[in-house]
Protein backbone atom coordinates (compact mmCIF):
# COMPACT_ATOMS: atom_id res chain seq x y z
CA UNK A 1 0.00 0.00 0.00
CA UNK A 2 1.19 3.88 -0.80
CA UNK A 3 1.65 6.53 1.30
CA UNK A 4 -1.64 7.18 2.95
CA UNK A 5 -3.80 10.57 1.17
CA UNK A 6 -6.00 12.93 2.93
CA UNK A 7 -8.39 14.53 0.78
CA UNK A 8 -10.74 16.11 3.64
CA UNK A 9 -10.79 17.09 7.34
CA UNK A 10 -13.93 18.34 9.37
CA UNK A 11 -14.11 20.06 11.05
CA UNK A 12 -10.84 21.47 11.02
CA UNK A 13 -10.75 23.68 14.36
CA UNK A 14 -12.16 22.47 17.46
CA UNK A 15 -11.27 23.07 21.54
CA UNK A 16 -7.89 22.72 23.15
CA UNK A 17 -10.04 20.85 25.79
CA UNK A 18 -10.09 17.42 23.37
CA UNK A 19 -12.78 15.44 22.82
CA UNK A 20 -13.65 16.60 19.51
CA UNK A 21 -14.81 14.60 16.55
CA UNK A 22 -13.09 14.71 13.59
CA UNK A 23 -13.66 13.05 10.45
CA UNK A 24 -10.72 12.07 8.48
CA UNK A 25 -11.18 11.24 4.40
CA UNK A 26 -9.47 9.95 2.41
CA UNK A 27 -7.50 6.62 0.52
CA UNK A 28 -4.78 4.54 1.05
CA UNK A 29 -5.57 4.19 4.30
CA UNK A 30 -5.04 0.27 6.36
CA UNK A 31 -7.80 -0.95 8.49
CA UNK A 32 -5.77 0.26 11.75
CA UNK A 33 -4.19 3.47 11.73
CA UNK A 34 -2.46 5.81 14.53
CA UNK A 35 -3.61 9.58 14.35
CA UNK A 36 -1.97 12.22 16.33
CA UNK A 37 -2.56 16.30 16.01
CA UNK A 38 0.93 18.13 17.30
CA UNK A 39 2.43 15.38 18.17
CA UNK A 40 -0.58 14.09 20.82
CA UNK A 41 -2.14 10.41 19.74
CA UNK A 42 -5.98 10.66 19.02
CA UNK A 43 -8.27 8.28 19.74
CA UNK A 44 -9.01 6.10 16.55
CA UNK A 45 -13.16 5.48 17.07
CA UNK A 46 -13.40 4.39 13.49
CA UNK A 47 -12.25 2.83 10.40
CA UNK A 48 -14.57 2.33 7.33
CA UNK A 49 -14.80 2.33 3.84
CA UNK A 50 -17.11 3.89 1.89
CA UNK A 51 -17.56 4.46 -2.09
CA UNK A 52 -13.92 4.00 -2.64
CA UNK A 53 -13.04 6.23 0.20
CA UNK A 54 -11.64 5.72 3.94
CA UNK A 55 -13.24 7.55 6.74
CA UNK A 56 -11.47 7.59 9.78
CA UNK A 57 -13.45 9.30 12.64
CA UNK A 58 -10.89 10.40 15.70
CA UNK A 59 -11.53 12.15 19.07
CA UNK A 60 -9.46 14.85 19.07
CA UNK A 61 -6.42 15.33 22.59
CA UNK A 62 -5.92 17.82 24.72
CA UNK A 63 -3.64 20.19 22.85
CA UNK A 64 -2.64 24.09 23.37
CA UNK A 65 -4.30 26.54 21.17
CA UNK A 66 -2.69 27.10 17.76
CA UNK A 67 -2.23 25.57 14.08
CA UNK A 68 -1.11 22.00 13.98
CA UNK A 69 0.05 19.51 12.26
CA UNK A 70 -1.53 16.00 11.37
CA UNK A 71 0.15 12.92 11.14
CA UNK A 72 -1.49 9.21 9.71
CA UNK A 73 0.39 6.30 10.01
CA UNK A 74 -1.20 3.01 9.15
CA UNK A 75 -0.56 0.02 11.39
CA UNK A 76 -0.53 -3.35 11.05
CA UNK A 77 -2.76 -5.92 13.23
CA UNK A 78 -0.34 -5.40 16.07
CA UNK A 79 0.12 -2.18 15.89
CA UNK A 80 3.44 -1.83 14.58
CA UNK A 81 3.58 1.34 11.95
CA UNK A 82 4.35 0.18 8.46
CA UNK A 83 7.40 1.45 6.75
CA UNK A 84 6.94 4.12 4.09
CA UNK A 85 2.92 4.59 4.74
CA UNK A 86 3.04 7.73 6.93
CA UNK A 87 1.45 11.38 6.09
CA UNK A 88 2.21 14.80 7.87
CA UNK A 89 -0.28 17.55 7.02
CA UNK A 90 1.04 21.17 8.26
CA UNK A 91 -0.98 22.87 9.82
CA UNK A 92 -4.29 21.00 9.50
CA UNK A 93 -6.00 21.95 12.21
CA UNK A 94 -6.41 24.29 14.61
CA UNK A 95 -6.89 24.25 18.45
CA UNK A 96 -9.01 27.27 19.94
CA UNK A 97 -9.48 28.24 23.68
CA UNK A 98 -13.32 28.83 24.36
CA UNK A 99 -13.76 32.83 25.49
CA UNK A 100 -15.72 32.30 28.62
CA UNK A 101 -16.02 35.65 29.33
CA UNK A 102 -18.12 36.67 25.91
CA UNK A 103 -21.44 37.78 26.71
CA UNK A 104 -24.12 36.58 24.78
CA UNK A 105 -26.12 39.17 22.49
CA UNK A 106 -29.18 38.59 24.45
CA UNK A 107 -27.09 39.37 28.07
CA UNK A 108 -26.21 42.58 25.96
CA UNK A 109 -29.87 43.90 24.97
CA UNK A 110 -30.51 43.56 28.32
CA UNK A 111 -28.15 45.59 29.94
CA UNK A 112 -28.25 48.12 27.41
CA UNK A 113 -31.81 48.61 27.59
CA UNK A 114 -31.38 49.02 31.79
CA UNK A 115 -28.46 51.58 30.31
CA UNK A 116 -30.96 53.22 28.75
CA UNK A 117 -33.73 53.01 31.13
CA UNK A 118 -31.30 54.55 33.66
CA UNK A 119 -30.24 57.27 31.40
CA UNK A 120 -33.49 58.37 30.51
CA UNK A 121 -36.18 58.01 32.85
CA UNK A 122 -34.98 56.69 36.61
CA UNK A 123 -31.54 55.74 37.98
CA UNK A 124 -33.71 53.07 40.35
CA UNK A 125 -34.04 50.56 37.69
CA UNK A 126 -33.32 46.53 38.14
CA UNK A 127 -33.66 43.64 36.20
CA UNK A 128 -35.20 39.83 37.83
CA UNK A 129 -35.77 36.76 35.93
CA UNK A 130 -37.35 35.62 38.91
CA UNK A 131 -39.68 37.15 41.21
CA UNK A 132 -41.99 36.00 44.27
CA UNK A 133 -45.56 37.79 44.26
CA UNK A 134 -47.61 38.60 46.84
CA UNK A 135 -50.07 35.81 46.94
CA UNK A 136 -53.14 38.71 47.20
CA UNK A 137 -54.05 40.51 43.90
CA UNK A 138 -56.10 43.55 43.98
CA UNK A 139 -57.86 44.28 40.20
CA UNK A 140 -55.63 41.36 38.88
CA UNK A 141 -52.47 43.00 39.55
CA UNK A 142 -49.50 42.02 41.67
CA UNK A 143 -47.27 44.63 43.66
CA UNK A 144 -43.65 43.37 43.76
CA UNK A 145 -41.86 44.60 47.32
CA UNK A 146 -39.35 46.98 46.37
CA UNK A 147 -36.54 48.15 49.16
CA UNK A 148 -36.81 51.88 47.59
CA UNK A 149 -38.96 53.94 45.56
CA UNK A 150 -39.65 55.16 42.64
CA UNK A 151 -38.08 52.51 41.45
CA UNK A 152 -38.52 50.41 37.99
CA UNK A 153 -38.24 46.94 37.70
CA UNK A 154 -37.65 44.98 34.47
CA UNK A 155 -38.79 41.47 33.69
CA UNK A 156 -38.38 38.51 31.15
CA UNK A 157 -38.26 38.37 28.32
CA UNK A 158 -40.71 36.14 27.19
CA UNK A 159 -39.81 34.98 23.51
CA UNK A 160 -42.55 35.33 20.57
CA UNK A 161 -42.09 34.06 17.25
CA UNK A 162 -41.54 36.89 14.07
CA UNK A 163 -41.99 35.95 10.96
CA UNK A 164 -41.78 39.36 9.61
CA UNK A 165 -38.17 39.67 10.43
CA UNK A 166 -37.38 36.53 10.16
CA UNK A 167 -34.79 34.75 7.11
CA UNK A 168 -36.87 32.10 5.11
CA UNK A 169 -33.84 31.33 3.00
CA UNK A 170 -30.60 29.55 3.48
CA UNK A 171 -27.72 31.36 3.75
CA UNK A 172 -23.67 31.27 2.60
CA UNK A 173 -20.57 32.21 4.54
CA UNK A 174 -17.35 31.90 2.95
CA UNK A 175 -15.01 30.48 5.56
CA UNK A 176 -11.19 29.50 5.56
CA UNK A 177 -10.91 25.63 4.90
CA UNK A 178 -7.65 24.07 4.84
CA UNK A 179 -7.42 24.26 1.14
CA UNK A 180 -8.46 27.13 0.68
CA UNK A 181 -11.58 29.36 1.00
CA UNK A 182 -15.26 27.32 1.08
CA UNK A 183 -18.99 27.74 1.61
CA UNK A 184 -20.47 27.27 4.62
CA UNK A 185 -24.50 26.80 4.22
CA UNK A 186 -26.84 27.89 7.59
CA UNK A 187 -30.38 27.03 7.74
CA UNK A 188 -32.13 30.67 8.50
CA UNK A 189 -31.99 31.48 12.54
CA UNK A 190 -34.98 31.48 15.05
CA UNK A 191 -36.05 35.12 15.16
CA UNK A 192 -38.34 36.23 17.74
CA UNK A 193 -40.10 39.52 19.49
CA UNK A 194 -38.65 39.47 22.83
CA UNK A 195 -41.37 40.86 25.57
CA UNK A 196 -40.40 42.74 28.72
CA UNK A 197 -42.58 43.79 31.48
CA UNK A 198 -41.59 46.74 33.54
CA UNK A 199 -42.86 47.51 36.94
CA UNK A 200 -43.02 51.25 38.22
CA UNK A 201 -43.65 51.64 41.84
CA UNK A 202 -44.10 55.13 44.15
CA UNK A 203 -45.80 55.93 47.59
CA UNK A 204 -47.43 58.86 45.88
CA UNK A 205 -49.77 58.68 43.24
CA UNK A 206 -48.41 62.06 41.61
CA UNK A 207 -44.70 60.53 41.32
CA UNK A 208 -46.07 57.33 40.14
CA UNK A 209 -48.31 59.25 37.02
CA UNK A 210 -45.09 61.52 36.60
CA UNK A 211 -43.21 58.20 36.23
CA UNK A 212 -45.70 56.55 33.56
CA UNK A 213 -45.52 59.77 31.97
CA UNK A 214 -41.60 59.20 31.76
CA UNK A 215 -41.83 55.50 30.64
CA UNK A 216 -44.36 56.69 27.63
CA UNK A 217 -42.08 59.33 26.47
CA UNK A 218 -39.15 56.85 26.85
CA UNK A 219 -40.78 54.30 24.94
CA UNK A 220 -42.09 56.98 22.06
CA UNK A 221 -38.73 58.48 21.32
CA UNK A 222 -36.56 55.35 21.42
CA UNK A 223 -37.64 53.38 18.34
CA UNK A 224 -34.42 51.09 17.85
CA UNK A 225 -32.40 49.92 20.10
CA UNK A 226 -28.91 49.62 18.85
CA UNK A 227 -25.98 47.89 20.04
CA UNK A 228 -22.27 47.00 18.17
CA UNK A 229 -22.66 43.86 16.12
CA UNK A 230 -19.25 42.66 17.93
CA UNK A 231 -18.37 44.39 21.13
CA UNK A 232 -14.28 43.45 20.35
CA UNK A 233 -14.53 44.65 17.29
CA UNK A 234 -16.34 48.06 16.45
CA UNK A 235 -15.22 47.57 12.64
CA UNK A 236 -18.23 45.60 12.26
CA UNK A 237 -20.44 48.02 12.26
CA UNK A 238 -23.93 48.15 14.62
CA UNK A 239 -27.17 46.11 15.11
CA UNK A 240 -30.55 47.37 16.01
CA UNK A 241 -33.87 46.03 16.83
CA UNK A 242 -37.22 47.82 16.76
CA UNK A 243 -38.41 48.77 20.29
CA UNK A 244 -42.10 49.35 20.79
CA UNK A 245 -44.73 49.63 23.16
CA UNK A 246 -46.62 46.37 24.01
CA UNK A 247 -50.14 46.88 25.20
CA UNK A 248 -51.29 49.45 27.74
CA UNK A 249 -50.66 50.75 30.95
CA UNK A 250 -52.28 48.88 33.92
CA UNK A 251 -52.48 50.71 37.66
CA UNK A 252 -52.37 49.94 40.89
CA UNK A 253 -53.28 52.92 43.00
CA UNK A 254 -54.44 51.32 46.42
CA UNK A 255 -51.78 49.06 47.04
CA UNK A 256 -50.72 47.25 50.28
CA UNK A 257 -48.06 49.51 52.60
CA UNK A 258 -49.27 52.66 50.29
CA UNK A 259 -47.43 51.59 47.51
CA UNK A 260 -48.86 52.68 44.14
CA UNK A 261 -47.59 50.55 41.14
CA UNK A 262 -47.79 50.63 37.22
CA UNK A 263 -47.05 47.88 34.99
CA UNK A 264 -46.41 48.26 30.95
CA UNK A 265 -45.25 46.00 28.54
CA UNK A 266 -42.18 46.93 25.52
CA UNK A 267 -41.17 44.48 22.75
CA UNK A 268 -38.21 44.11 21.09
CA UNK A 269 -38.60 42.96 17.61
CA UNK A 270 -36.61 41.17 15.24
CA UNK A 271 -33.74 39.05 17.67
CA UNK A 272 -32.03 36.46 16.59
CA UNK A 273 -31.94 33.58 19.21
CA UNK A 274 -29.16 31.95 16.65
CA UNK A 275 -26.88 32.40 13.74
CA UNK A 276 -28.31 29.09 12.17
CA UNK A 277 -27.64 25.73 12.19
CA UNK A 278 -24.74 25.04 9.97
CA UNK A 279 -25.29 22.62 7.09
CA UNK A 280 -22.44 20.59 5.65
CA UNK A 281 -19.85 22.59 3.59
CA UNK A 282 -19.96 22.98 -0.50
CA UNK A 283 -17.18 21.90 -2.50
CA UNK A 284 -13.73 24.35 -2.12
CA UNK A 285 -14.66 27.70 -3.78
CA UNK A 286 -12.67 27.74 -7.19
CA UNK A 287 -9.17 27.75 -7.18
CA UNK A 288 -9.00 25.68 -4.05
CA UNK A 289 -7.05 22.08 -4.75
CA UNK A 290 -9.06 19.38 -4.83
CA UNK A 291 -6.89 17.02 -2.81
CA UNK A 292 -5.63 18.60 0.86
CA UNK A 293 -2.32 16.53 1.00
CA UNK A 294 -0.16 14.14 -0.74
CA UNK A 295 2.58 11.47 0.79
CA UNK A 296 4.68 13.36 3.21
CA UNK A 297 7.17 12.68 5.31
CA UNK A 298 8.77 8.96 6.44
CA UNK A 299 7.93 6.10 8.92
Amino acid sequence: MAAPVITSIAPAVGPSSGGDLVRLVGADLADAVRVRFGGAPAKVESVRREAGSVIVDVRTPIHAEGFVDLEVENVDAAGVSIPGEHLVVPSAYRFVRANVATEADLTRVVRQLLRELKRQVLGNVSATVSVDYDDTAVDGLNVIALAKVPSLVLSGPTLRPNRFYGANEAHEDVVPGFAGPELLRRRPAYTVDLVFTLTGASERTAELLNLMAAVATFLNRNRWLELARDAGDPSKGTVRWELDADGEFRTQLAGRDDVRAFTCGLVLRGFDVDEGLPLDRTKALAGAADVLAGPGGGS
